[in-house]
């Protein structure tokens, strides 16, 4: 097992405060390097579970290559890490490393593989891998609705797993259901709006009343759309939100709010310099705007977004600092008035 600790490196240590739309005052507590031991370290994933720190990642030569695998680390307070699992695939690249909470409460990883040669006239293969500790893994399950697609995210509510596709043979999205993280099963096909592009990356997000919520990358005109829609999700009604994005995750806050990070570029319409940012998403007036820019620029962005003790834990990747690393953030999105 591998470790790393946050001491080892150089911490960056800001205090930033910009009042965001939604009522608060965002305020970067601390940003950490915390792995960067492969040439490229990319697409994260956060979460809480059994009172650790999991994220999950991509390792590989670089953003596009033959051979990647996903890390897992683990950490007891978000600044010393260590390695407890690194999932390969023969012949493939295994991508875009996600993570969840199970109905029965495993830890569940999914990912695609990219095969190096097709097979069976599909280029990918989507994945999971359960553990009911963090540190003891499955084999990969492979269910055979998952040839073929890319499943990008998994949201749990009522005990069962969502998860949308957007590659290969989900042209236009395909809405997919599990209750055991195993054995899928498609529940809406053609998901996306009808446009010649399609949509691809999603965020999902369900509230206790059982609406649901998609932060969708690349919808009509390449722009970011809101889809809701209630039970039993077969149909959709989405939502132009103006902008355009990469890497869209998308949470609700204990206080209501919604908090959204993605990838954004100074200027959108001339191909202008990346950077990782967080955005209210207001699903009533149906906008997304920016409130907060993290350190990154280059190769960045697909964060993990939890909400502990008062303050959002963001993990990122950038490639601002010599290479492509993975970062860990502390942000304070207290809303304007409270009391600390």
């Amino acid at each position: 097992m591998h470790m790393w600790t946050m001491t080892t490196m150089a911490s960056v240590v800001m205090m930033l405060a910009i009042t965001g739309q939604a009522g608060a005052e965002a305020t970067i507590v601390d940003v950490e390097r915390i792995w960067d031991r492969a040439p490229h370290n990319a697409f994260t994933d956060l979460i809480r579970f059994q009172d650790r720190w999991y994220c999950a990642f991509r390792e590989g030569e670089g953003h596009v290559c033959d051979v990647g695998a996903l890390r897992v680390l683990r950490s007891e307070d978000g600044k010393d890490w260590q390695s407890v699992a690194h999932m390969t695939w023969p012949d493939g690249d295994v991508r875009d490393a996600k993570l969840s909470i199970t109905a029965d409460g495993q830890l569940m990883l999914n990912g695609a593989v990219r095969f190096l040669e097709p097979q069976n006239d599909h280029r990918h293969q989507s994945v999971t891998w359960l553990s009911p500790d963090g540190e003891t893994w499955s084999e990969a399950y492979a269910c055979p609705t998952g040839l073929g697609t890319w499943r990008w995210s998994v949201t749990w509510h009522d005990d069962v797993g969502y998860s949308i596709g957007y590659s290969g043979k989900d042209y236009r999205g395909c809405l997919y259901r599990t209750e055991d993280g195993i054995s899928w099963e498609p529940r809406a096909p053609e998901l996306f709006p009808d446009d010649p592009q399609p949509g691809n990356e999603t965020s999902l997000h369900f509230d206790p009343n059982g609406q649901a919520y998609c932060l969708l990358r690349d919808g009509p005109h390449w722009s970011a759309h809101l889809g809701l829609a209630e039970p039993p999700y077969t149909e959709w009604t989405w939502y132009d939100l103006g902008v355009r994005i990469g890497g869209p995750k998308l949470i609700r806050l204990d206080d209501g709010r919604f908090v959204a990070s993605a990838r954004l570029h100074d200027d959108p319409d001339d191909g202008g310099a990346p950077y990782t940012a967080l955005l209210w998403l207001d699903p009533e007036g149906h906008t997304l705007t920016e409130f907060l820019r993290l350190p990154s620029g280059g190769d960045t962005s697909y964060a993990g977004l939890v909400e502990h003790e008062g303050l959002l834990w963001v993990s990122y990747y950038s490639s601002h600092e010599e290479k492509t690393a993975i970062y860990l953030a502390r942000v304070d999105i207290s809303p304007v008035g409270a009391s600390n």
